[in-house]
């Protein structure tokens, strides 16, 4: 496999540039992780007969790839990341096809673990490629625009479901086997098309935790707290309290990241303009109000279209969490982006693993309780985020630095 640096590759096509294979990467994985979210509540409710407590169990095995994403710093030492990165999307398709085929407990524990293995992989790969191979006057602007591509890769996949579902009674196999199948093969074509594209800095390839990066580890624990309740609660909500049909639930996915594909542009200037501390207090003031509004739902009894829109609106402030990624990319030695991208990944899922399982329990007891405490991670992060310096760098990682 020919291997090229990054100068070298600007003096190729363009679509055999490393900006490029981000694009590709961006549109490949949203294809089938889109539609097995998309499915998720209705095929578990409907062919499984899950409850609060089941659906919880599932995201928990789900998130335990998340919290073991360290393990990709051995990997590395062994294969090189664009590989790992694109592998990891062959795997996330083939076990996302093959999901109707184990309509049991077990086979979907399973082939979620899978399939979760793939996708946590991509993403802990992937995440320290973008920050390895885009410059950081670039970062937002093009993370900005890998949002919207993958927003509208997304959206595709959700408009397929929506208007063929019905429509042509698609099954839930056809659906899953049609969208795993997609990315698996365009995983497979890059692999063999694309040469190995060398970044400037050689990486370290042991676990580092450094103490100037402690306030980007806290955010992250918090965000990936956080972000469990929207990925297993929310959608649940629908399907269960206000009984959402399959196309339905996704029509709300599809609102979502039309918005996200014209806005993630937009979102990449605001992180350029107002930077990363202005951009995460805003983001986590909005998820604060969000879920108290979602915790009304249950206990004054608010309506379905209030519950609609604070699912879109809870989607978009989530969209604003690479102003993260930049944040670190700021204050980290380069050489340490692919090792902390894998710790960052584990201690981001430390708390996901066994939050929805206790959640879930809380979930039968007092669903409003479960977004009344969704508020209160949200405020912690909020007081995290106060820490960030206006203009972080190496040596200014935190307001207490200097």
């Amino acid at each position: 496999m020919r291997i090229v640096t990054l100068v070298e590759a600007q003096s190729d096509s363009f679509w055999r540039r490393p900006i490029f294979l981000l694009f590709v990467m961006a549109t490949a994985m949203p294809i089938a992780f889109a539609t097995w979210s998309a499915l998720l509540n209705n095929f578990v409710v409907e062919v499984a007969n899950f409850d609060g407590a089941d659906i919880g169990l599932l995201h928990s095995v789900r998130e335990i790839p998340g919290f073991l994403a360290v393990g990709v710093i051995a990997i590395i030492i062994f294969v090189r990341e664009q590989v790992l990165g694109l592998v990891s999307l062959v795997l996330l398709g083939v076990a996302t096809g093959v999901t109707a085929w184990f309509p049991q407990m077990g086979g979907i524990l399973t082939l979620t673990l899978l399939s979760s293995i793939g996708f946590h992989y991509y993403e802990t790969v992937n995440q320290s490629l973008q920050l390895q191979w885009i410059s950081k006057d670039r970062a937002p602007q093009v993370l900005g625009w890998l949002l919207a591509m993958g927003s509208a890769a997304s959206l595709v996949a959700f408009g397929v479901i929506v208007v063929t579902w019905e429509w042509l009674e698609l099954s839930y196999n056809a659906a899953y086997m049609i969208s795993g199948g997609i990315t698996a093969a365009i995983a497979l074509v890059c692999i063999i098309i694309y040469p190995q594209f060398q970044s400037p800095t050689p990486q370290h390839k042991t676990m580092i935790l450094r103490k100037r990066y402690w306030l980007y580890y806290a955010l992250q624990f918090m965000a990936g707290a956080r972000r469990q309740i929207f990925m297993v609660f929310a959608g649940f909500m629908m399907v269960e309290r206000f009984g959402f049909a399959v196309h339905e639930l996704t029509a709300l996915y599809l609102i979502n990241l039309a918005l996200n594909m014209v806005l993630g542009p937009v979102f990449g200037k605001v992180v350029s303009c107002l930077g990363e501390r202005n951009t995460l207090i805003f983001e986590y003031i909005g998820l604060a109000l969000v879920f108290l509004a979602y915790g009304g739902i249950y206990m004054f009894g608010w309506g379905v279209m209030l519950a609609g829109a604070l699912f879109v609106i809870d989607h978009l402030f989530f969209s604003l969490a690479f102003a993260l990624k930049t944040y670190f990319q700021k204050i980290a030695d380069p050489a340490d982006i692919a090792p902390t991208a894998a710790v960052a990944f584990t201690i981001n899922h430390i708390a996901a693993v066994g939050l929805p399982v206790i959640l879930g329990l809380v979930w039968l007891v007092s669903p409003g309780l479960v977004f009344v405490m969704a508020a209160g991670m949200a405020t912690t992060s909020l007081a995290l985020a106060l820490l960030i310096p206006r203009n972080p760098e190496p040596g200014y990682e935190t307001i207490f630095s200097r």
